[in-house]
């Protein structure tokens, strides 16, 4: 009988320790057969190698939960639209993919491997053209204005955008964002605010050792900037048809989409509680802690605990968040949403896990790969 799923994770062991390699063919192929293409890529392959090439990597092997999937595959067609990403496109990302795995696999590559690649990169492509094609009303991506820019902390920024055309998003969504300091480097970032008559759009950034835009958002963008922002993604958004209680789990910058959430909430919300749980290293990093206190002398069912992971001098709860949330509750009768970085998702995702929450009421937002 024919399992892919088998036969793909079979044959990814066949070269997953020669990975660099694989994506240097990869790309070579690609820029070989369309040197065109070249210019849809940022100037630095370094990352952008590893991106792409683990992306359609996860998501071939992931491909035999299609019901799962399906909707993440044809939203990140619509986010592709930003590359202005063709149909044939797709056939020669395909043809790349195939030839650097044959290529490192060797004597052990096999007819029955070649062909679940390809069965399973086609759905793949499928999903994600049919997405593009169902958002073709809409701009491929927005211009969008810096009008206020402020440091927080020695390595967070805060700045509001405003798009020149309205961008309909859900609170807890995230958007793809481009800088003119670093031309065609992408990266995702939630808005920190539900959506506003007036379209502006609040972000957060940390920069990230040296990460390439996270750097140029925290300490090069200024007011009047220019940005490029994509179609908006992700399924951390609020159930209304649900009447539980909420709990609001955030690390460091993973605040911004639990503050869009509470905005959208605060619209509509007459008997749910809501508990919102922020950690960070040190006091410095309890960035926006000013707006959270307001947030709960505004709203009576809103009530919050921080804390400092690496700062004795920090009067609130001490320890990592994923442990703090332990020491309240119960909590088997809540829901939850989770945000920051994968280390810390994962450790709070133990952490209820040993509470015994259902996994059902937990949605996450990491800013990585789980």
């Amino acid at each position: 009988m024919y399992s892919m799923s088998r036969l793909l994770k079979e044959s990814w062991t066949l070269v997953e320790e020669q990975q660099d390699k694989v994506a240097r063919h990869f790309y070579a192929r690609i820029f070989l057969s369309n040197p065109q293409l070249r210019d849809l890529f940022p100037v630095q392959m370094d990352v952008q190698r590893a991106r792409l090439l683990g992306a359609i990597v996860s998501a071939v092997q992931t491909v035999d939960d299609p019901e799962r999937f399906d909707e993440y595959l044809r939203s990140l067609g619509r986010d592709h639209r930003k590359f202005h990403a063709e149909p044939e496109h797709y056939d020669l990302l395909r043809g790349a993919l195939l030839e650097a795995l044959r290529t490192y696999a060797g004597d052990q590559w096999s007819l029955e491997y070649e062909q679940a690649w390809r069965d399973g990169y086609d759905r793949i492509a499928q999903a994600m053209i049919r997405g593009a094609e169902e958002d073709s009303d809409t701009p491929p991506f927005w211009h969008a204005e810096v009008i206020k820019h402020e440091r927080r902390s020695r390595d967070i920024a805060v700045f509001t955008c405003r798009p020149m055309q309205a961008i309909e998003y859900e609170a807890g969504q995230y958007l793809s964002l481009e800088t003119g300091y670093q031309p065609r480097l992408w990266r995702m970032y939630s808005p920190a605010n539900a959506m506003r008559e007036d379209n502006t759009i609040d972000f957060h950034v940390r920069a990230i050792g040296a990460g390439w835009v996270s750097s140029a958002l925290v300490r090069r963008l200024r007011a009047g900037d220019m940005l490029r922002l994509a179609a908006p993604m992700g399924s951390m958004t609020l159930d209304r048809s649900s009447s539980r209680d909420v709990v609001f789990v955030a690390g460091g910058t993973g605040l911004a989409p639990i503050k869009a959430l509470i905005e959208e909430l605060a619209r509509f919300n007459r008997n749910r509680w809501v508990h919102v749980f922020f950690g960070a290293k040190d006091r410095d990093d309890l960035y926006d802690l000013e707006a959270l206190t307001e947030f709960a002398s505004r709203y009576p069912w809103v009530q919050v605990v921080t804390a400092c992971s690496d700062d004795p001098t920090w009067s609130g709860e001490q320890g990592n968040i994923s442990e703090v949330i332990a020491r309240y509750g119960p909590w088997n009768n809540h829901d939850f949403f989770v945000s920051g970085s994968p280390k810390m998702v994962k450790a709070t995702m133990r952490t209820l896990a040993e509470l015994q929450v259902p996994s059902m009421r937990i949605k996450y937002d990491a800013f990585g790969d789980l």
